[in-house]
């Protein structure tokens, strides 16, 4: 991840300075609206958006308040920021708020915080509607000298915002999952290449689908790979996923046979013209 050098100056120059007043707010056990003061500082100081046209508070959505909300020149909203006390314990029904703010307001990302701990959400729209946790960080044990710590910061920032690198990294997440890895391997076509190979390697040995697929299930991947929740929506995603691709496959296909066949057709015209052009009149 190409990261620019305005961003790393800028964390460079606050993260220590906002890691202290966190310390400090978290040992005052300060309420919910001091939070939200210093996370809002930590948005514009580390983060690099502007504090009064980029950040606004208390973003009404379907007569309920969120407490931050990132916008761009159109007041088009980037991220929701619910944000909890500094003490508090961010617990489940935490996230449903934040994710029910999202979802009541078209937002893809949500991030919930309690200036300590950073998570970030992204939201998929159908039915139901479902989210993610694609990652989480702790500022107090951040460091402007790790390039993980930074990449996980700019993928927020305004920087990263900018030119959607939030996205990227999501997409970067999702092609690393164990769960999607795990599915792809246990895959008919994954079967085929083995059989192929053992095939080489054993010649007159014959092996099944069903008997390549029972040894990596059982024997060589653990069982969450194989039958947890997590793994199950990856094979639902996978599948959907696939399934677009092929049938958008088979209609470039389609195009371009129809636009082969038109092709040959006017050819042949062409062709039987130039052989009506070359045909010497008929004797009478």
């Amino acid at each position: 991840m190409n990261i620019p050098a305005k961003f790393t100056n800028r964390v460079q120059a606050n993260l220590k300075k906002y890691q202290d007043i966190v310390t400090g707010i978290k040992k005052n056990d300060s309420n919910e609206a001091d939070t939200v003061r210093v996370v809002a500082g930590i948005l514009e100081s580390i983060l690099g958006y502007n504090r009064f046209t980029e950040v606004t508070s208390e973003y009404a959505i379907g007569g309920n308040f969120c407490d931050l909300a990132i916008i761009d020149e159109r007041k088009k909203i980037k991220f929701l920021i619910e944000v909890k006390a500094v003490s508090s314990i961010l617990k489940e029904n935490h996230v449903k708020q934040a994710v029910d703010y999202g979802a009541n307001a078209g937002v893809n990302w949500v991030i919930l915080t309690n200036s300590e701990k950073w998570m970030i959400y992204r939201l998929k729209f159908g039915k139901p509607i479902d989210k993610e946790l694609v990652y989480e960080f702790n500022i107090l044990s951040m460091s402007h000298k790790s390039n993980k710590d930074l990449e996980l910061l700019h993928a927020i920032s305004k920087e990263g915002e900018d030119k959607s690198v939030i996205e990227e990294f999501y997409s970067t997440i999702q092609a690393k999952s164990k769960y999607i890895i795990g599915n792809l391997i246990n895959s008919e076509e994954v079967y085929a290449l083995i059989r192929k190979n053992l095939k080489i390697l054993f010649e007159n040995i014959k092996i099944t689908d069903e008997e390549i697929g029972d040894i990596i299930a059982n024997e060589i991947m653990k069982r969450e790979i194989v039958d947890s929740d997590e793994s199950k929506k990856a094979r639902r995603d996978i599948d959907k996923v696939l399934k677009k691709y092929n049938i958008e496959k088979a209609e470039k296909l389609e195009i371009a046979r129809k636009a082969a066949l038109k092709k040959k057709k006017a050819a042949e015209r062409k062709a039987l013209k130039l052989q009506e052009k070359q045909e010497p009149p008929s004797e009478t």
